[in-house]
């Protein structure tokens, strides 16, 4: 198990916490009353600050009950938390729904944190990359149907 400190920086931030065992995402909640007018953005606070440890990083992804529900995302998704950021955890929400407001509160849970190890990476430079099944087939070069 992985420890990380929290540091909370203002009234009524959660600490984040998994809904049940063995999910892989902790909720991030409001600290703010924000109300997002369809297609409109916004930059939420939590309240917290991390200290992620060296060798991990903190992938912030939208919630799937409000994407669903109420057509709430994030813009930047997912956004990332490098393990050398101290500052406050905000969330870029955005309303996707066409026609309704959003209305968060304090407390709500809006953004899920996704904690995972990533390794240190050496690109190197070479003339010729070795043969794959794929190739250099891109978007859609796999197909829509198995059939």
């Amino acid at each position: 198990m992985v420890s990380i400190p929290v540091q909370v920086s203002k009234q009524g931030a959660v600490i984040p916490s998994k809904a049940y065992k063995g999910d892989a995402g902790y909720d991030l909640s409001s600290v703010e009353k924000v109300i997002l007018k369809p297609f409109q953005r916004a930059l939420i606070s939590t309240g917290l600050s991390l200290a992620i440890p060296e060798g991990y990083g903190g992938f912030v992804v939208p919630r799937s009950g409000l994407a669903i529900k109420q057509g709430l995302s994030i813009v930047n998704a997912p956004g990332l938390i490098d393990s050398n950021y101290r500052g406050e955890i905000k969330v870029i929400a955005i309303n996707l729904d066409p026609e309704h407001d959003i209305v968060i509160n304090p407390g709500d849970r809006i953004a899920q944190l996704v904690v995972m190890s990533v390794e240190e990476i050496n690109f190197m430079r070479v003339d010729e990359l070795s043969d794959s099944e794929r190739g250099e087939g891109g978007f859609g070069s796999s197909g829509v149907s198995q059939g």
